[in-house]
Parts: C-alpha cells; sequence; structure tokens
C-alpha cells in the first residue's frame, strides 16, 4: 500500500473507529484530441500519477456518509434517493455515482466514505472523473458486485451528466479505468476499442496550471458541443449516413460550408482535423518520432485557440513560454479549455530547467504563480493492497 494509502487509512481509523478499504483512481492529461470525444471521435490521453483515494467502510442501513480531507462538510446520503438533483457541491460526484449504479440494477451496500484527492480541482486534469471512478470502484467492491471498467466509466459518464450538468465526453472516466504505466492510451470513443501506445522512458509529461478556473458546466462547453451538434445536424441534410463529426472529412465539411455558420464552420473544422491528429500522434508515438508529436501538438493548440475558442491568454503565456525550452518536444493547452493547464512534452533531463524558465516567465507575465506538476503516466482505478 502506498503512503498516501496508508495515512488515508490512519485518519479514517481514528476518525471511525474501525479499519477501512482504500482505493484510488488517477486524473489523467490528454496529450492530444480535445474536444472530440463527445464527437465520436479518438484521443489520446494518458493518466497520471496524482490520484483521488476512496477510504470506505460498510454500514449496516442504506446510507452514505461521505467526507472529504479537503472540505470541512460531511454529507449523508440515502441510497433509496436516486434521483438526479445537482446541488453544486462536491458530494454531487459520489451521489452521481451511486444513484447511476442503484437505477442500473446494482444493490449497494450503506458505506461511510473518506476521500482525499491530489488532483489540482478546476485544472483540466480530470479531478471530477477520478472522484467518479475511485467512489464507483470502491462502492461496487464494497458491496460485491462485479467491476466492469468500461460499464464504471459509461456510469461515471452518466453521473456527471444527469447530477453535476457536464455533458463530459467518455475520454476521461475511460482513462481513469484503463491507464498504464509508461503507456498512452488510443480510444475510439464511439466503439469504445483502445490500443495502449508506448511513451519513451526518459519524457515527462509536465503539467503547468495556469491557476486559471474553468467552471464548464457554466456554460461554454456545452455551447461549444451544441455548436459541434448544429454542425451534424446540416451536414446530415447533404450526407445522411453521418451521425457525428467522426463521420465528416475535410472535403464534405468544404462542400457544405455555405450552409454553416462562421462559427459552427469553424468548431467542426476543429473537430475534423483533430481527429486526423490525433491518429498521426498515435503513429508518431509507435515509431519514436516525438519531434511529429510535437508539431501535431503545436497545431493542435492553435486550432483550439483560433477555431475552437477555448485558450485564454494564461494558457497562451506558458506555450509560449514552454516552447524557449530546449528539449521540449511539443507543447498545448489541455483539458476542456478556459484556463486549466498546459501539457507537454519534455526530456527528463530538462524538466528541472522547465520548471524554472516558465515558472518565472509566467510570474513576470500575468502575475500569476503558476503550478508545475512533472508527471509520469500511471495506472487506472485499482484497490490499494497491503
Amino acid at each position: 500500500m502506498t503512503p498516501r494509502a496508508q495515512e488515508l487509512q490512519e485518519r479514517f481509523r481514528r476518525s471511525h473507529g474501525r479499519e477501512a478499504r482504500v482505493y484510488a483512481a488517477p486524473g489523467r492529461v490528454n496529450l492530444i484530441g480535445e474536444h472530440t470525444d463527445y464527437n465520436d471521435g479518438f484521443v489520446l490521453p494518458a493518466a497520471i500519477d496524482l490520484r483521488t483515494w476512496v477510504a470506505i467502510a460498510p454500514r449496516a442501513d442504506r446510507r452514505l456518509r461521505v467526507a472529504s480531507t479537503s472540505f470541512p462538510d460531511e454529507v449523508d446520503l440515502d441510497l433509496g434517493d436516486a434521483a438526479p438533483r445537482p446541488g453544486a457541491h462536491w458530494s454531487d460526484y459520489v451521489r452521481g455515482i451511486a444513484g447511476v449504479l442503484e437505477r442500473a440494477g446494482r444493490r449497494l451496500s450503506g458505506a461511510d466514505l473518506l476521500v482525499h484527492g491530489e488532483v489540482p480541482i478546476g485544472s483540466g486534469l480530470s479531478s471530477s472523473a477520478a472522484l467518479c471512478v475511485a467512489a464507483g470502484y470502491a462502492l461496487l467492491d464494497s458491496s460485491g458486485c462485479p467491476i466492469d471498467r468500461v460499464e464504471l466509466a459509461r456510469f461515471a459518464q452518466q453521473a456527471e451528466h444527469e447530477y453535476v450538468g457536464t455533458r463530459c465526453g467518455i475520454m476521461d472516466p475511460f482513462v481513469s479505468c484503463f491507464g498504464e504505466p509508461a503507456r498512452a492510451l488510443l480510444l475510439d470513443c464511439r466503439s469504445l476499442s483502445f490500443e495502449l501506445v508506448p511513451l519513451p522512458a526518459d519524457v515527462s509529461l509536465v503539467v503547468s496550471n495556469t491557476m486559471v478556473k474553468h467552471a464548464l458546466a457554466g456554460g461554454e462547453y456545452n455551447r461549444r458541443r451544441a455548436e459541434c451538434e448544429e454542425g451534424v445536424r446540416q451536414l446530415a441534410r447533404s450526407f445522411p449516413e453521418v451521425r457525428a463529426l467522426r463521420d465528416v472529412d475535410s472535403e464534405r465539411l468544404e462542400a457544405v460550408r455555405g450552409e454553416l455558420s462562421e462559427v459552427v464552420y469553424r468548431r467542426c473544422r476543429h473537430v475534423i482535423g483533430e481527429n486526423a491528429r490525433v491518429v498521426q500522434a498515435a503513429q508518431a508515438l509507435r515509431t519514436g518520432d516525438l519531434s511529429g508529436f510535437g508539431r501535431l501538438m503545436a497545431e493542435s493548440h492553435r486550432s483550439l485557440r483560433d477555431d475552437y475558442e477555448v485558450s485564454c491568454a494564461e494558457l497562451n503565456t506558458l506555450v509560449e513560454l514552454a516552447n524557449e525550452v530546449g528539449g521540449v518536444y511539443g507543447t498545448r493547452m489541455t483539458g476542456g479549455g478556459f484556463g486549466g493547464c498546459t501539457v507537454s512534452l519534455v526530456r527528463s533531463e530538462r524538466a528541472p530547467a522547465f520548471e524554472r524558465h516558465v515558472a518565472d516567465g509566467y510570474e513576470k507575465a500575468t502575475g500569476r504563480k503558476a503550478e508545475i506538476y512533472v508527471c509520469a503516466a500511471g495506472a487506472g482505478a485499482a484497490r490499494e493492497r497491503g
């Protein structure tokens, strides 16, 4: 058992007076493939070694008592009340995954839960999926229910849709379930087929946090999704087989450009181009072409900035600073946008120099202190043993 899991287990023992099992699920960084997942496209994320832990012990009743090391309030939930009622509260994620599991016929047992997260909230590293997956895995295993990781990813996505109000794609919970060390995960978001693609041993995934918080449930994320759906409706008039932007190439998009608003056209152009970049990027990793991978990351950031319009001044500053450092193969914004993080592929020996240059330059340019995390690809959801 990891030191963090042992610490949480001891804290649970002190607060509840009994032993707990500990489960964990990772956050993720998306190397390339942004806003493609809810368009049935391709993504290339990696689980990271920043995780959310859940300590859990059974109760005799059908209630969940949920506490967090990050928030002072304890929440009492009734497993018999599975109706979605988003409350803009951190516990909505636990309420949501429990409610979705119950409605899917998984008879859960009551339990006390203590949550500890080290995935920064609002950073674009998917703290929400890590919490949903960790809590869902813990509740299922504690209740003696079988765990199907594909189902768990779908349930976690459904929980965010119905109980939080974020119409997220499948990528975040999927890689939180299936990630592996030293691997990125190429995922087809329509079929859910995936391939684990090797990452070089001497490369670090360096995540730079703008410290600008975004609230995806606040409207912009959902607006982008609606704009993509409008594009699909227009395209399907000319091409009836089109069900998602996954089914569209650049030639088809240009054929109907006159029927689309300029905004919808640019949103579609980003998604179509990004899908192609993901496929090319996976091949670059297979062949060890990190320079080629980096060029695709740069193209992705420009498209997100200009066509999808989800970047911001702070993200652009971090990208510019990263590109000034030797040993950086590529860098781009990652996550939903409007703040959050960038991801950079950096030769591991150059990571300390990267941290110094980016942190100093960012503070001078913005007056904010960036948080920088040198990460490695990590394992998916599991029970902590030991």
